[in-house]
């Protein structure tokens, strides 16, 4: 996923009486900028129109008729003025888009004004932006205002622009899997299916008693077990599991991965207790670890709304996702707190591959050795943005924000994954995750990307976010 960057469909706006040295140089720039950036573009015809650009409805409605011959194509539109461009073709070209567009704006050269090489660019821009508003258009618009494709600026523009255009193209249709039913006493994770269809969230429901008829059903024997054995023996240390335990969680992933595909899911949130440790004696901690490192969004104790969390973050960031449990203070630190889970962390987050254990809390009710699958370990410093999602009223709604995780010490005989994070004005988000409703889980992934997701979500995609 961190490779899969969006393919942009370039506009070009023009205004007649500008130099067409401009389009043709604008052209060739932006391309070969692009290409740079690692990134893929589709661009009309240098003789579809005057320069390939866009000047009037006319001109526009060919455009149009080119995304439309293109879609599926493209997963974004960076609509480029060279000059001062038309408003009124731009917008008859790209109203009907139907993904993000990035309007960027060439910058004129302080020794280059007479009226045969000024652009007018910078102003442009903003008759663009009023009728985008106008008719409703969504868009993206980045400082600095003018900015040239070869320019340091232009490329952390693209990155922005990139992130975004994945949450979007990535959120717009997703298929989330509840595997097994609530638990009874977590009514934190309950959730509202009709609310996430409107949003383009599909959830399909599985019961554990099938999931375990297949497991039962896998020999142990088979060319995908033992592959998925081989795959869960590097990830972490065994020591100490018993081989029951082990064949039990290698034939729950190859049952989960059987079920992601045939199901065609992004996400997925698993009923992790207590019945997995009755009749299976294991924890599934481990295998939704390993999911998450492959960036199938896998949530424990059913939370669906975080496995749709993490699905975004892990769209924007490009690295690997997991869901934590906003869970202890750090001694007196009021920026600081712990946060953790039993083990689903993927690898890439950890200071190590960890060992697997037993379940040190569930076994109170279940028993020891009920339980192993448990991941030990600690998370590894890095920046990294949180959120989680709920379901109010019929709407979808989000929070959003940043921190990151210290290289601070957590006592050795501390249960599951966990680290330390730093985070600013802890106490008073703390305040406003509780005020607003949202759950003691978070979502996480490694990276700072939350302003590229805000705006994906919340203006193209309709969420509620709140930046905390």
């Amino acid at each position: 996923m961190a490779n899969n960057k969006t393919t942009f469909a370039l506009f070009f706006g023009n205004r007649g009486f500008f130099p067409a040295s401009l389009q043709a140089n604008a052209r060739k720039q932006m391309q070969q900028s692009l290409k740079k950036l690692g990134h893929k573009t589709i661009v009309l015809d240098a003789k579809a129109t005057r320069y390939g650009a866009v000047e009037t409805p006319e001109e526009g409605q060919r455009y149009g008729n080119f995304l439309r011959k293109n879609q599926g194509k493209y997963g974004g539109v960076i609509l480029c003025l060279p000059n001062f461009g038309d408003e009124t073709g731009a917008v008859a070209a790209l109203k009907d888009a139907g993904v993000p567009i990035l309007v960027q704006a060439y910058p004129d050269d302080p020794d280059k004004m007479a009226p045969a090489l000024r652009r007018d660019a910078f102003c442009g821009k903003f008759s663009v932006m009023d009728v985008f508003c106008q008719y409703d258009v969504p868009f993206t618009a980045l400082t600095p205002h003018t900015v040239h494709p070869n320019s340091k600026a232009f490329a952390a523009n693209v990155d922005y622009f990139d992130r975004l255009c994945r949450v979007y193209n990535g959120m717009k249709e997703i298929v989330v899997g509840a595997i097994g039913a609530r638990t009874t006493a977590f009514k934190t994770v309950r959730f509202d299916e009709l609310a996430l269809q409107r949003y383009g969230v599909t959830t399909e429901t599985l019961d554990l008693s099938d999931i375990f008829a297949q497991i039962k059903a896998l020999k142990s024997s088979s060319a995908k077990v033992k592959r998925k054995a081989e795959l869960l023996k590097k990830t972490s240390s065994w020591k100490g599991v018993p081989k029951a335990a082990f064949e039990q969680l290698t034939k729950l992933a190859v049952v989960l991965d059987d079920v992601i595909r045939q199901y065609r899911m992004d996400a997925l949130a698993f009923r992790c207790w207590i019945e997995i440790q009755q009749q299976l004696g294991i924890s599934p901690c481990v295998v939704l670890g390993l999911l998450n490192e492959r960036r199938i969004a896998a949530a424990c104790e059913v939370d669906v709304c975080n496995a749709v969390t993490m699905r975004a973050l892990s769209l924007a960031s490009g690295n690997a996702p997991a869901c934590l449990d906003l869970n202890n203070n750090y001694a007196d630190e009021q920026n600081k707190c712990i946060l953790f889970h039993c083990g689903p962390v993927p690898s890439s987050m950890m200071t190590n591959k960890g060992c697997i254990t037993d379940h040190s809390i569930i076994m109170n009710a279940v028993g020891k050795g009920c339980g192993y699958g448990c991941r030990q370990g600690r998370i590894k410093p890095t920046p990294f943005t949180y959120g989680s999602v709920k379901t109010e009223d019929g709407k979808v709604c989000m929070y959003l924000d940043e921190g990151r995780f210290t290289e601070d010490p957590i006592a050795d005989d501390f249960f599951g994954c966990a680290g330390v994070a730093e985070i600013p004005s802890l106490q008073e988000k703390l305040q406003a995750i509780g005020y607003l409703g949202y759950r003691h889980h978070t979502s996480v992934t490694s990276g700072h990307v939350a302003e590229p997701m805000y705006e994906a979500l919340e203006k193209y995609l309709g969420y509620e976010v709140t930046l905390l």
